[in-house]
């Protein structure tokens, strides 16, 4: 992401830290997390940040009813989960986000492409709901990958069962979307 937008997300998810609730965010204090699993939910707040950027869109843009309410779904679970995760982070002394240097031991962090995502908010017409659908489910293909990774390496019980949740959903989400792209709105 370009250093004006990774500095403006940054606020942004250092404002939602600063509201985030702390309820089911686990122990307090104690040292029962990795590093794995703090880069691995700092990643995902901004990851989350960027999804609902991408979920917002459909708000007013043409597509399908079905479409519309799938992005507002998305939009309202990452709301969630970045209070949930921000929390965490919190009760633990943990920074919201990562200086971007520390995600290359972390395999980078993922992210849609910011040209991808103006491209995206320039379109108006009818081919909006499937760049819309394609830029989503890379973006939710992302999350997946990260998830797997905490599966894989992290140590945290809170921290593993949102990345299985997330595996789990974001999967489920990518079969939906891309089931719209198969059976197009009819126009006439």
């Amino acid at each position: 992401m370009a250093r004006g937008v990774t500095r403006r997300l940054g606020a942004a998810v250092l404002g939602l830290a600063l509201l985030a609730p702390l309820a089911g965010c686990g122990g307090r204090g104690g040292r029962d997390f990795t590093a794995d699993d703090v880069m691995f939910l700092q990643m995902m707040v901004a990851h989350h940040g960027e999804g609902v950027r991408i979920a917002r869109l459909a708000r007013d843009r043409p597509a399908r009813p079905q479409v519309r309410t799938l992005a507002a779904a998305i939009e309202t679970t990452q709301v969630n989960e970045i209070q949930t995760m921000a929390g965490w982070l919190r009760e633990r002394r943990q920074p919201p986000v990562a200086d971007p240097r520390g995600h290359a031991a972390h395999g980078g962090m993922p992210a849609t492409g910011e040209r991808a995502v103006k491209a995206l908010e320039r379109e108006r017409g009818a081919a909006f709901e499937r760049r819309f659908l394609n830029v989503l489910i890379a973006h939710q293909d992302d999350a997946v990958q990260m998830a797997r990774a905490e599966l894989g390496k992290g140590g945290n019980a809170f921290a593993r069962d949102l990345a299985g949740r997330v595996e789990r959903s974001r999967t489920a989400q990518i079969r939906q979307m891309r089931a719209f792209l198969d059976h197009p709105p009819v126009t006439g």
